[in-house]
């Protein structure tokens, strides 16, 4: 099963207690993939599609909890993918439909109820327990996630721009910041930041999810930092090791017309270490002077060095 299956299996497992927060869930499950038909009878028949098997056990669970109500269930396969299959739950008897759409403040208006411009009532989000029930029904309904391995991208498809932009509202409440993308026909709420989506992952109450996240998100951390400091100290060694082969030349061009024993005692000393330890740092040069210098000190005297030597070059131009 993908990470994205794994965290929805995960949330319809997680029912909130509260009849207020069951209800919530309800609504966003209806309103994201419900549906109201007519009957033959001239009453009204309440559906809900999905092709998870997790939503589908979600909503039935949480109708026979809130409400008692048993819920017939089709599965439909599609014959064209043998793999694909339709749960098709559907709420015949009068009273319960009436019920339903009376809880989750829904109009009794035939035809889709994700095609309604309003997501939810306000008066079923008041609270934020109940919010969060909401968020997760609509994860579940519309929602995936990349595998964090891969990247972070967690997204909910809506059908208009102003159901989008209500839950947007939602989460926002929670201090998570999304951003909507239009895809073809439909509005895509969506995080690509890691750290967001372990928050909205802890307010849906994935925890699982949310510690499998956060260890990869580590691992990454961890790798990144290591292969930062790697690439730091590759780049200090090849400065290092450039410098080295800069002051050896000088030191050469010095040792090839003047002389080194002409120098002054100091530089002499530092000219016939560095000759003698090419990969040395400026730190491990100074220990080994007699009496010890410091790595200012050091510097200092390679700097007179290559003054010296540029000097030479010069009049070597000037001849």
């Amino acid at each position: 099963m993908s990470f994205s299956g794994n965290v929805k299996e995960e949330l319809s497992r997680q029912t909130g207690t509260a009849r207020h927060c069951q209800i919530a869930e309800i609504a966003a499950l209806l309103s994201m993939c419900g549906h109201i038909n007519a009957t033959a009878n001239g009453g009204l028949c309440l559906i809900l599609h999905t092709e998870n098997a997790a939503v589908a056990r979600k909503y039935f669970t949480l109708l026979k909890k809130t409400f008692s109500i048993n819920t017939e269930i089709c599965v439909r396969r599609n014959a064209y993918l043998k793999k694909s299959r339709t749960y098709v739950l559907a709420v015949n008897r009068q009273e319960d439909v009436r019920r339903i759409l009376q809880a989750v403040k829904m109009d009794a208006m035939r035809g889709s109820l994700a095609e309604q411009d309003t997501l939810v009532s306000s008066l079923l989000v008041m609270s934020s327990c109940c919010k969060r029930a909401f968020i997760r029904g609509a994860f579940l309904a519309s929602g995936s996630m990349s595998d964090p391995n891969k990247a972070y991208h967690l997204e909910i498809v809506l059908s208009s721009r102003t159901k989008a932009e209500q839950l947007r509202t939602l989460i926002a409440s929670f201090d998570i910041d999304a951003k909507i993308v239009v895809r073809k026909k439909y509005h895509v709420l969506y995080i690509k930041e890691g750290v967001k989506i372990v928050e909205l992952l802890n307010v849906m109450e994935a925890h699982v999810a949310l510690m499998e996240l956060e260890n990869v998100r580590i691992l990454k951390e961890i790798s990144g930092s290591v292969n930062r400091k790697v690439n730091c100290e590759t780049a200090n060694i090849g400065k290092t090791i450039s410098a080295a082969v800069e002051q050896i030349n000088d030191i050469n061009l010095i040792r090839d017309t003047i002389g080194l024993s002409g120098l002054p005692e100091q530089l002499e000393e530092v000219a016939l270490a560095r000759l003698a330890a090419p990969e040395a740092t400026l730190l491990e040069l100074g220990d080994s002077l007699n009496p010890p210098v410091g790595k200012s000190g050091v510097n200092h005297r390679l700097r007179k060095l290559k003054d010296l030597a540029d000097s030479i070059r010069k009049d070597r131009e000037d001849m």
